[in-house]
């Protein structure tokens, strides 16, 4: 992939981009194998991803004026780069931004001014589902544009008869976050749809998703497959985000954790969608429940899927010292996953396999089977 923003020096946030792909991929699993050389897993074939219009969403910083919006992100000066043409979005999130653009105009939205601190509209977040839906959600310093966004707003969905939701997100504090805590709803419906793999997901605004949907599939599909080798019957998802781990991988009983309300909401409605009564979904901190469970009664499997931090020094320990005999750990960071892994030395690392989700950049996905060593020091088999 080439792009013409990256070559005239406008944004250098794919910082591979220009590299071939295939060299891509193989040096993302050559960083990976040798962050985990010591624990020798069986690794599987790399899952690649489509070099261009693979996000499935775009976070827009908006700048400029209200009558001229830049969408794209700020430069050094903290003045706005206009991007709408970015490679990394498919047609139906680029044919958006225009939209959005034109609304910002015609609803006299204030880009905010980052050197300034002064204006309205910081960010414009634009969701794109496997069939084409969109949600917009407008993050603004204060509630003072809210009144002239819901007038203008069947104009937005005549000119994007795909939007299904939208919504406005309050961030009056300045500092480098991406939104608010007050989520604002303008339209009746309120959770986008994200089908993955045969499974419907509720997106609701606030809820984390992967941003590739083609990647996210194959891991979800390798999770599953991980656990129904094992047989497992109870399984916790750890870190659950709406729930894709917990509602793909087929076990009887699931119970997923994770901090946002708004996502424990959207797994709960898929969930019950499904119609699937044994899955049950808590909004908490993932370690500080795992930590007050009954350790006589684990879980046949745990499949946790933290941030970049990793899962930290208290729940890896706890997973250490626990009887759960399989963990699937999904990654965004090696580096943590290997300082995670070094921590439980009682789960085996059994196998691997990288998910490159971010196409031009240094940053990739793996996914590893751990397994409870057996009296001896040898990994139980799945067999």
């Amino acid at each position: 992939m080439q792009c013409s923003y990256f070559d005239a020096g406008l944004c250098r946030s794919c910082g591979w981009m220009g590299r071939p792909y295939d060299e891509q991929l193989a040096a993302k699993q050559q960083h990976c194998r040798a962050l985990l050389a010591d624990h020798e897993p069986v690794w599987l074939p790399p899952v690649a991803s489509p070099e261009d219009a693979f996000r499935n969403k775009a976070k827009m910083v908006v700048a400029g004026t209200a009558d001229a919006p830049t969408l794209g992100i700020l430069d050094a000066a903290g003045q706005g780069v206009d991007l709408q043409g970015c490679g990394l979005y498919p047609d139906g999130l680029r044919a958006a931004f225009p939209a959005v653009a034109r609304f910002v105009t015609r609803a006299a939205i204030t880009p905010y001014d980052v050197p300034s601190r002064r204006g309205e509209l910081k960010h414009v977040l634009v969701t794109q589902a496997p069939d084409g839906a969109l949600m917009v959600r407008f993050v603004l310093r204060s509630q003072e544009a809210v009144a002239r966004i819901r007038k203008h707003l069947p104009s937005l969905r005549a000119e994007l008869p795909r939007l299904e939701v939208a919504s406005v997100n309050v961030l009056p504090e300045h500092k480098a976050v991406l939104e608010g805590e007050l989520e604002i709803p303008l339209t009746e419906r309120q959770s986008l749809t994200m089908e993955v793999d045969g499974v419907a997901l509720h997106l609701r605004p606030r809820s984390f998703f992967q941003t590739n949907t083609a990647v996210t599939a194959a891991l979800y599909a390798q999770a599953a497959g991980w656990v129904a080798d094992t047989g497992a019957q109870t399984v916790w998802d750890l870190y659950c985000g709406v729930g894709g781990f917990a509602l793909h991988v087929g076990a009887p009983h699931v119970v997923g954790v994770e901090t946002s309300a708004e996502a424990v909401a959207s797994a709960r409605l898929t969930a019950a969608e499904l119609g699937h009564p044994d899955a049950r979904f808590v909004a908490a901190d993932a370690t500080a429940w795992a930590l007050a469970t009954d350790p006589a009664h684990p879980p046949d499997a745990v499949v946790v899927n933290p941030p970049r931090r990793g899962i930290g020094t208290e729940l890896a320990r706890w997973l250490q010292e626990s009887t759960v005999p399989r963990v699937v750990y999904s990654s965004c960071n090696a580096v943590s996953l290997a300082a995670d892994l070094a921590a439980m030395p009682a789960l085996v690392v059994r196998e691997a396999r990288v998910f490159d989700m971010f196409p031009q950049t240094t940053h990739y996905e793996v996914a590893v089977l751990l397994e409870r060593a057996a009296p001896g020091g040898a990994a139980s088999s799945t067999a």
